[in-house]
């Protein structure tokens, strides 16, 4: 008999360990034009576990990778629109696999304030997630303010700065929008939703981590967000 119970016991504990793995599918927008469908666990919707993917227009790929517990892990792919690749990420080992050349098209430019010269050895603040995926966040989260909705959007175009710290986090966040005769400088706040979306291998002078500014030529899109150029 106590076997009996000892049995009965187990098949219950194990079909509860099952009913709480089990997950469901969400898709959600991520920009108008980026969805994203990821697993989350069915008796708690904020975790995310499993799959991760996200497409540019339903059709291209732009990321692919594994959740554990709401944290990424394992080695992630990312891509630009095009469905190049743009970068190959371990978040198990913290290690950059692989990070595509960048040219002169590119809409982002980076600084420190430091003077640099031919005997300089700098190396620029890398985004995880990639030059494309990784700054959708950034872009996506600013909203055309109310005061400004009453305008076409046509008219503004905007920048974004961000400071990344020497241990490669997001220090500040801001927003420069401009139009003719007109300029405003909007302060975002740095707490982002994922805070995977805060994390950069930070800049280098001469092997030592700086400090440096990352900046993003953009457009308003119609729906009052912003978009690289």
């Amino acid at each position: 008999m106590l076997k009996y119970y000892y049995l009965l016991l187990t098949a219950v504990l194990l079909s509860a360990t099952a009913v709480a793995q089990e997950t469901i599918e969400v898709k959600n927008k991520l920009t108008n034009d980026v969805n994203e469908v990821f697993q989350v666990r069915a008796d708690d919707h904020a975790i995310k576990r499993g799959l991760y993917q996200a497409f540019y227009k339903k059709k291209t790929i732009v990321a692919t990778g594994i959740y554990e517990s709401n944290r990424r892990v394992g080695i992630w792919k990312f891509y630009n629109q095009f469905g190049q690749s743009m970068q190959v990420y371990d978040f198990n080992k913290k290690q950059l696999l692989g990070e595509a050349a960048e040219d002169t098209t590119s809409s982002l430019h980076y600084y420190v304030d430091k003077e640099l010269d031919s005997t300089t050895r700098a190396t620029k603040p890398v985004k995880i997630g990639g030059r494309y995926y990784g700054y959708l966040p950034y872009l996506n989260l600013f909203t055309l303010p109310k005061d400004l909705r009453e305008f076409d959007n046509n008219i503004f175009e905007g920048v974004v700065e961000l400071l990344i710290s020497p241990l490669g986090r997001l220090a500040e966040y801001k927003v420069h929008l401009t139009a003719r005769n007109f300029e405003r400088v909007i302060k975002m706040n740095v707490h982002l939703p994922d805070p995977d979306d805060t994390v950069f291998i930070p800049a280098t002078l001469n092997g030592e981590p700086i400090a440096s500014r990352v900046v993003i030529r953009c457009y308003v899109t119609p729906a009052g967000h912003l978009d690289f150029n």
